[in-house]
């Protein structure tokens, strides 16, 4: 099992686009997907028509008083599961510190679900927290989505300049752009310059496009709308382009 966490410190950049999109796609292949909904907005969830069970939510899964295996729901698609997040997600940080190892507490969790599935997709709230750095210990892959913008780049630096000081060195960072105007010649300049310096960066992009701002009021996956455009072949390619680095580690 491949844990994979779309996340980034600034919000707004296409994390839950991205997670809804990729797990699809890996749904499609015939893979064992989950994806768990870690932000209390719940994108995810609704994208996929998941609502939550009312009952003891994020402090239930923190404190061992409720499994994962409980509240996985089915999606309306095959090989994809969901674990939709609710209102209770705002407050993990606060159920997270009151746990001894309060930082393997995602990691825990998952753990039981290793010969069920073959990627988990953790779709991340913005922000450096207790529940990212639990993100950080659960995570083989940090999937970063930029768009190319200097504060966006800036919100790169610091989260690797984070896991250095921290030491976290157990995941790769993979870094990729998302809303790309190939019109702006700022976007051009920073899509062809980052990877100069950091060759982790993910070589295919999503530009931006009306078919995925389309997907919160089709609820869907661009692939099940508008499968012929060319967002969804990029995510296509992307996933492809994922699946050969998890190859390598």
């Amino acid at each position: 099992m491949k844990v994979i966490a779309c996340y980034s410190i600034k919000g707004g950049v296409g994390k839950t686009a991205s997670t809804v999109n990729l797990s699809y796609l890996s749904a499609r292949e015939g893979f064992r997907t989950l994806i768990w909904d870690l932000d209390p907005q719940g994108a995810s969830s609704f994208y996929y028509r998941i609502r939550p069970t009312v009952g003891l939510g994020a402090a239930g899964l923190v404190r061992d008083e409720l499994t994962l295996d409980k509240v996985i729901k089915g999606t309306d698609y095959d090989n994809l599961d969901l674990v939709p997040s609710d209102f209770s997600y705002r407050n993990m940080d606060l159920f997270l510190d009151g746990e001894k190892k309060p930082k393997q507490r995602v990691e825990k969790l998952l753990k039981p679900l290793e010969e069920v599935y073959d990627y988990v997709f953790l779709d991340c709230p913005p922000g450096i927290s207790l529940l990212s750095e639990n993100v950080f210990m659960a995570a083989d892959v940090l999937l970063v989505p930029l768009i190319p913008t200097t504060l966006s780049l800036r919100t790169l630096d610091q989260l690797v300049q984070f896991c250095q000081q921290e030491g976290l060195n157990d995941f790769s960072v993979l870094p990729f752009f998302t809303m790309v105007d190939a019109r702006k010649v700022l976007h051009r300049r920073i899509v062809e310059e980052l990877p100069k310096r950091m060759p982790s960066v993910l070589t295919n992009h999503i530009p931006y496009s009306s078919e995925i701002e389309q997907m919160g009021l089709r609820r869907a996956p661009v692939n099940i709308f508008a499968g012929h455009t060319r967002p969804a072949h990029c995510y296509e390619d992307l996933w492809w382009e994922i699946k050969v680095r998890l190859e390598w580690l």
